[in-house]
């Protein structure tokens, strides 16, 4: 007989943007900014991501769309590339993501592919990467470490034989 797994994942709810500490809001403004400058030609759907590493340095990075949809990439995987093809050893400390279109009291949060990668950072760099998803006329959720989004993912050391 199968065992029921419960999976809990923490995440906190900030009321708005202007509950953040300032450096957050800052973050989430940069990522909204970015979003702006986003090519989605096709979708409509402007997604902006900003990271802060370690040293301070900000990195942005907005989802750019291809008629041929699977070269298309999404913001968060942007600046998380971009970051690390310039800090190799750098460490991403937080990154907020906003969808500007987004109102109500759900937050976009990062999809399959970019919470992997996002998953493989925390690995790289042996410590946490914080989440901002943030709605900018409404709530903001966090999440303490990207993995908390992909419970029971795959890692490395599945390709161990």
């Amino acid at each position: 007989m199968a065992e029921p797994v419960e999976i809990i994942t923490p995440v906190l709810k900030h009321a708005s943007v202007d509950a953040l500490p300032e450096p957050d809001r800052e973050l989430v403004r940069l990522a909204h900014e970015a979003a702006l400058r986003a090519y989605a030609r096709y979708s409509n759907f402007q997604v902006g991501a900003a990271l802060r590493m370690a040293d301070g340095t900000v990195v942005t990075g907005n989802n750019q769309e291809n008629a041929s949809f699977p070269a298309g990439i999404c913001a968060e995987r942007t600046a998380l590339h971009a970051a690390m093809s310039q800090w190799p050893e750098g460490v991403v400390v937080d990154m907020a993501i906003v969808v500007p279109s987004i109102t109500g009291d759900r937050a976009v949060s990062p999809c399959g592919i970019c919470r992997q990668a996002l998953l493989e950072q925390e690995f790289r760099q042996n410590a946490p990467l914080r989440l901002l998803m943030a709605i900018l006329q409404g709530p903001v959720f966090e999440v303490k470490r990207a993995g908390q989004l992909l419970p029971m993912s795959f890692d490395a050391s599945f390709l161990r034989s």
